[in-house]
């Protein structure tokens, strides 16, 4: 969830034409890094279980057959369906459970694969099958620190496949280094150079998405005046957020961007409660600097 993959090409052309330290307090799953321009790499995530995976997975940069290799295997261990490899669910359950047929076939396997990583949580990959078979692909945790999302109607596909491959190269290409902090205490430990630029996916105030639960209009405040900060020291940002949405406005953060040049981003958000696509939101991109290049959005 908050996947800004599919924004990306929109917001690419608004970054600065040079980046050298690309810096990323809210990293989350990586589709922002993993598509935009830098030199080298510098990410944060406040979820030690986000950051974690993070560099799990980046172990295999140099050998992605072992990772699909151990992937494989506990898929296979519990009996969990994996399209990419022909690992299909019977064609009699499909007929059955039209729009379901994945979550019924996967649900005993991937009920048995959380109690498993519930009782051990030290096998991060067991953490990441969940997320491919978890409901939205969510990381959610109760109040006794266990992992509780649903199995989700998905598997193991071509699309994951390739997901993990271009990952598993971008971070062999580059120079990536993960931190494990709070958004401020992160930012005050990084030496900005001349070509460093901040880009800022932070939770966003009006929406009801489970990570953004823990946000509000106190944290919202002091992130914004947290950027006039970077800003009056002459380090670039752009940050995303949302202004309307199903009938709120955050105001406070209309009020800020109106210092800096705000742009529209056609984003077709959609609600984590009916994933329905939401007309009256309007997602909006945030940046302190001149942007020069025409672009409709």
């Amino acid at each position: 969830m908050g996947d800004k993959y599919k924004l990306m090409p929109q917001l690419k052309q608004l970054m600065p034409k040079t980046i050298g330290q690309y810096i990323e307090p809210f990293v989350g799953g990586g589709s922002s890094f993993l598509n935009a321009e830098g030199t080298s790499f510098v990410l944060n995530d406040i979820d030690s279980y986000i950051v974690g995976l993070h560099i799990e997975i980046g172990k295999f940069a140099a050998n992605p057959e072992d990772l699909f290799k151990q992937l494989f295997e506990m898929i296979d261990f519990y009996g969990l369906s994996c399209s990419y490899r022909g690992v299909c669910v019977p064609d009699d359950l499909k007929i059955k459970y039209v729009k379901t047929y994945y979550s019924r076939y996967n649900k005993e396997a991937y009920n048995m694969l959380r109690k498993d990583f519930n009782e051990d949580k030290s096998d991060l990959l067991k953490l990441y099958l969940l997320l491919i078979y978890g409901f939205n692909h969510m990381i959610r945790f109760n109040g006794k620190g266990e992992f509780n999302l649903p199995v989700g109607n998905v598997d193991f596909n071509n699309n994951v496949y390739q997901a993990l491959n271009n990952y598993l190269n971008f971070v062999g290409e580059h120079e990536i280094e993960f931190f494990n902090m709070d958004y401020i205490s992160f930012l005050e430990i990084i030496k900005f150079e001349k070509d460093s630029y901040v880009f800022l996916d932070p939770p966003y105030l009006i929406s009801m998405s489970e990570y953004n639960k823990l946000w509000n209009d106190q944290k919202e405040n002091e992130l914004c005046e947290y950027l006039d900060g970077l800003n009056d020291k002459g380090v670039k940002f752009g940050i995303t957020n949302l202004i309307t949405h199903k009938g709120k406005i955050n105001h406070s953060f209309l009020e800020w961007s109106k210092k800096y040049c705000a742009f529209d981003v056609k984003s077709n958000y959609i609600s984590f409660n009916d994933n329905t696509i939401k007309a009256d939101s309007q997602e909006v991109f945030v940046t302190n600097y001149v942007w020069q290049k025409s672009l409709v959005l």
